[in-house]
């Protein structure tokens, strides 16, 4: 997975390719279909939700420039293979989930994998975590119809942040540097991820 599907398409930052190697990503997905864990494609994780593919997740996390003293806020915990890859690369990560069932699993499986950087919350990821801002770094793991206004609010003046933004069929990935004059835009790649449902995102009924 990391000689063919990160390091032959790009994926340059030794931390994350260390740890991509060192996270078991089997951990994370569904029994049914651990003879595909480790190929270049999400799976289901059920209540229509995914795990993103290896390389979209480590795109994403060299995205972030880590450099293991940062607090990260991660809208999205879905199966936690993210937030654990966030855990190991960063000092604290505070990590939301809107689906019960889905973020109590990710915070059995983090913590019985002995993870205690990791703060969990249930609920809407479209407001952040606003009594824990600022962060220094912001990662949304669903595709958000316009940039959320938190991200402004919640990011520290020189922190970044990395959003999939367009519509229910595909986005840009894009990253944002909060700068003293607001928020400074770069467009990584064409991506597709699955909705951002909340007050800030889709509604349960849409996207369309």
């Amino acid at each position: 997975m990391v000689d063919e599907q990160l390091r032959g398409r790009g994926i340059r930052d030794p931390r994350v390719l260390r740890i991509m190697a060192a996270v078991p990503r089997h951990l994370f997905v569904d029994p049914t279909f651990m003879n595909r864990a480790y190929s270049d494609h999400a799976l289901p994780i059920g209540q229509e939700q995914t795990i993103s593919q290896p390389y979209m997740v480590a795109l994403m996390t060299q995205a972030l420039g880590l450099e293991g003293d940062e607090k990260v806020l991660e809208i999205g915990t879905g199966s936690g293979y993210q937030t654990a890859l966030l855990a190991e690369l960063a000092d604290r990560v505070f990590t939301v989930e809107r689906i019960p069932e889905i973020g109590m699993a990710a915070r059995d499986r983090l913590t019985g994998m002995g993870y205690s950087n990791v703060i969990f919350r249930i609920g809407d990821g479209t407001m952040g975590w606003r009594e824990m801002s600022p962060f220094d770094r912001v990662i949304v793991t669903a595709g958000a119809p316009r940039m959320p206004s938190f991200l402004e609010e919640q990011l520290r003046v020189g922190g970044w942040g990395i959003v999939p933004v367009g519509d229910a069929a595909s986005q840009s990935l894009v990253r944002m540097a909060r700068t003293e004059g607001g928020l400074v835009e770069e467009v990584l790649c064409s991506c597709t991820f699955v909705p951002l449902i909340g007050r800030e995102g889709w509604s349960v009924e849409e996207p369309g």
